[in-house]
């Protein structure tokens, strides 16, 4: 038997591996931490359940989940409730109403529970799982009002659903208690009333006073910058622990109330708080999906894998669920592909996996033979779910038209006139671009070039959510300013993958270059040629230098077009910008190693000295006129020199 630090370390390890395999091998994390739990515990016995016992282990979880629902409610803001509010509002009320009544009549007759915990086992399982809903939706990024939908869904219905299933729970050991102990309560359902009046009045109430005294310190500046995401957990921890004690899981409530009141109110800044959170939110789910699957013991899998638990499962994802969504969705001008998305996101976390822990224990008092088979049942749900939604979800958007295959639309961070010329070429060739600009007039001269730009701070709270990023894979901050452009590319860090955030520098490298300023780990990836500085660009283009679309047809390797396009003064003719294989798209950056082939199109800068009669003698280039472009590009025509050009050239005014 491990030892104590042992199984500490055992945890730990077991947990943040899952998480990391699972970011390299694109698999549901939960899956594989299921599966690390299962191995440890029921399976090999090194984390042997002795171990996993224990007064602490209850309040830990509740309190664990309190942290994560909390960080959860940061995440939703008031501004995109406006545009979907009816839908969820009908799904956290109709929705959880149907899903209730109907698992616990499949709970019933298919998993041959009593109607007694049948009911709590259907209230319990209205629950979805954020700590799901909320990977899968940055990994689709669904087009429109779904994924909005989906998110404010999951954070809202966890708390919910869990006050929900407490308040049936507490009915159910009310009516089976004895006469003498349950008379003492008074009627069933006025302390039922009464249970309901306390859980709004205690979570609502510690809510807002622990906001009120967050917001006050941080406001007042009456904490250091580094101790405001211990003091803001302090809060957290203390609101939570009260409402619990005043009134059993009202600290659900007041997690999730508390998170939303911080997101949305005006006076500080929650960024910090939100990235903290989120580490600490990763290492928790990780802790807690390790301890409680590991618990479990050899039975639990004769349980889960029994004829009526795998029907009572496949009910619960093919009618259950498709049945809640479509009656909430009444009168909400929600379509038919929206509403199988929602029908098809429905993963249950870890908010059910603590609770059924929790009511397994609370119930075997009165049902002994039913309250061990509670949380096999609820992780069958878990495990299910997440297995079908998380490896279906992506394909079936992408059958629906609500989300693309591997985005690879690109994010200007900028919109000044070489970057529109740059934009309008991808655009061109079919990519999807957004263009971001802080200055009006460059936003108005990309709308007249017919691409979509969006005014907006790009450092300003709440613009990741603001921005639909459907169909947008990676992040180019070409501003002349390099202090900007780094911080965008940090900020929008949590959006796109690492090797897909670039960063153009403002000038070469230098005494004050940011290669010298700004530590790399806060900077993007380089653009372009290694000497490529916003300044170099800006000058080219400005000399006469052009954007033009190339499309290859033979073998010749770009170092040699390179070689052939070479100016007077030694210096590149042509700079590869980005390179179109298909849907595919590939940027030069600094330590890029890309290849042309035979049907790939080149974006490039070409120099106003580069004669472009080699391109037809050297690269034997496609010379089609330009009645083969797209039809989204029609600005996009002839160089200058004439009908023998075979590239494409972009106007100064796109």
């Amino acid at each position: 038997m491990p030892t104590p630090l042992v199984t500490i370390a055992a945890v730990v390890v077991l947990g943040i591996g899952a998480q990391w395999l699972a970011w390299r091998t694109k698999f549901p994390s939960i899956l594989l931490l299921l599966g690390f739990g299962f191995l440890a515990g029921p399976v090999t016995g090194f984390l042997p359940q002795d171990a996993l016992q224990g007064e602490w282990l209850f309040p830990f979880v509740s309190l664990a989940v309190g942290i994560i629902l909390f960080e959860g409610g940061l995440t939703l803001r008031f501004d995109e409730f406006r545009e979907v509010g009816k839908s969820v509002v009908n799904l956290i009320t109709i929705g959880v109403l149907v899903t209730g009544v109907l698992a616990t009549i499949g709970a019933h007759y298919l998993a041959g529970f009593s109607w007694e915990v049948a009911v709590v086992l259907g209230a319990l399982l209205t629950v979805t799982g954020p700590t799901v809903v909320l990977p899968l939706l940055r990994h689709v990024r669904p087009a429109g009002r779904v994924g909005t939908i989906a998110k404010w869904e999951g954070i809202t219905i966890d708390p919910i659903g869990a006050i929900l299933a407490v308040l049936v729970l507490e009915t159910v050991i009310l009516l089976n208690e004895p006469a003498e102990v349950a008379g003492a309560h008074g009627s069933v359902w006025g302390a039922l009333a009464q249970g309901i009046a306390f859980e709004i009045v205690v979570g609502v109430g510690v809510a807002v006073l622990a906001a009120v005294l967050l917001v006050f310190l941080l406001h007042r500046r009456l904490v250091p910058d580094w101790l405001q995401n211990p003091v803001a957990l302090m809060v957290v921890v203390a609101a939570f622990a009260i409402s619990n004690t005043l009134q059993e899981e009202a600290g659900l409530l007041e997690a999730t109330l508390l998170g939303i009141i911080m997101a949305n109110q005006p006076y500080v800044s929650v960024r910090r708080i939100v990235e903290f959170k989120e580490d600490l939110r990763v290492l928790l789910i990780s802790l807690l999906f390790i301890i409680l699957s590991a618990r479990l013991d050899r039975s639990a899998f004769e349980i889960m894998l029994a004829p009526g638990p795998l029907l009572f499962l496949a009910v619960l994802m093919l009618v259950v669920r498709p049945l809640a969504v479509w009656l909430s969705s009444l009168g909400t001008g929600l379509n038919w592909r929206e509403q199988a998305f929602l029908s098809w996101l429905a993963p249950r976390g870890i908010v059910a996996a603590a609770v059924a822990s929790l009511f397994s224990f609370r119930l075997e008092e009165f049902f002994p033979a039913e309250a061990g088979r509670i949380v096999p049942i609820v992780f069958l749900v878990i495990v299910g779910t997440v297995a079908v939604y998380g490896l279906t979800i992506s394909p079936l958007a992408r059958w629906l038209g609500l989300a693309l295959p591997d985005p690879q639309g690109v994010l200007f961070i900028g919109a000044q006139g070489w970057v529109r010329r740059v934009a309008k070429a991808l655009d061109g060739l079919g990519i999807p671009v957004l263009l971001i600009d802080a200055n009006a007039r460059n936003v108005r001269q990309a709308k007249k070039a017919g691409l979509p730009a969006q005014r907006a701070n790009i450092l300003a709270e709440g613009v990741i959510d603001d921005l639909d990023l459907s169909g947008i894979g990676r992040l180019l901050a070409v501003t002349p300013n390099d202090e900007v452009n780094a911080l965008a590319a940090l900020h929008f860090g949590e959006v796109f993958e690492s090797d897909e955030v670039y960063q153009l520098p403002m000038r070469a490298d230098g005494p004050k270059s940011p290669a010298t300023e700004i530590p790399r780990h806060l900077r993007g990836r380089p653009l372009f040629a290694t000497d490529a500085t916003f300044t170099a660009l800006d000058e080219r283009l400005n000399a006469g230098a052009s954007i033009h679309v190339i499309h290859i047809t033979d073998t010749r390797t770009l170092a040699a077009l390179r070689d052939e396009v070479e100016t007077d003064d030694g210096e590149e003719g042509l700079i590869p910008l980005f390179l179109v294989r298909g849907e595919k798209v590939r940027v030069y950056a600094e330590d890029a190693d890309i290849t042309p082939q035979p049907g790939d199109a080149l974006v490039v800068l070409l120099d106003q000295t580069v004669d472009p009669g080699w391109l037809a003698e050297s690269a034997d280039l496609d010379a089609d006129g330009p009645d083969d472009l797209p039809d989204r590009a029609p600005e996009v025509g002839r160089a200058a020199a004439g009908d023998g050009m075979p590239g494409r050239a972009i106007p100064p005014d796109a």
